[in-house]
């Protein structure tokens, strides 16, 4: 049930999107969801500096200016950017899951433990540990920087999930920047 309500609530959400009617902030918040701490409620919206939790079988769906996130349960993430003009330029996924959609035009950073990625206008899924970090470039462009072997950076450019990578924390590992498959996220909820 709650799969299907989130996918209505995605789809409800898409169309508003590209109708340019959904204002920033919190679009739909499930279980243990904080901000700040405090509980997350429907309509606030995220500014840099913020610090934004998920607990067991929780999930959010935010909009952050023109870009769109679905945060996974057991997730952190910390919105970064300029808080005088409260632009949100990037973001650190401390642990968990994030989907992400971003305006084109519009450069970010997503940093985790083990990598720090360029966005260039695109939508991903990355999942991060302290000690890994998967991450699928679903379509665009992005550059992906091993925080242990910055000379390793790789620029990818994807369609449709042509080239997962993990990227890990050891850069003497042969499998430090490997392939990957497409795991745990789906072209319906990207949409």
């Amino acid at each position: 049930a709650g799969g299907a309500a989130l996918a209505m609530a995605m789809g409800k959400l898409r169309h508003a999107l590209a109708l340019g009617a959904v204002p920033p902030g919190v679009y739909q918040a499930g279980g243990d969801v904080r901000i700040n701490g405090k509980p997350a409620k429907k309509g606030v919206e995220l500014k840099p500096g913020d610090v934004v939790t998920t607990g067991r079988d929780a999930e959010l769906v935010v909009v952050v200016g023109k870009d769109a996130f679905l945060m996974r349960a057991n997730s952190r993430v910390e919105y970064a950017g300029d808080a005088a003009q409260l632009i949100v330029s990037g973001l650190r996924v401390v642990t968990g899951a994030l989907l992400s959609v971003f305006e084109p035009g519009k450069p970010k950073t997503i940093r985790t433990a083990t990598a720090t990625i360029g966005i260039r206008g695109t939508g991903c899924y990355l999942e991060a540990t302290p000690a890994q970090t998967y991450f699928c470039l679903c379509y665009g462009e992005a550059e992906v920087i091993p925080n242990a072997a910055p000379d390793r950076r790789e620029v990818i450019v994807t369609r449709h999930h042509d080239h997962p990578i993990t990227i890990g924390a050891d850069s003497h590992s042969a499998n430090m920047m490997a392939p990957a498959q497409v795991i745990n996220h789906t072209d319906a909820e990207l949409t």
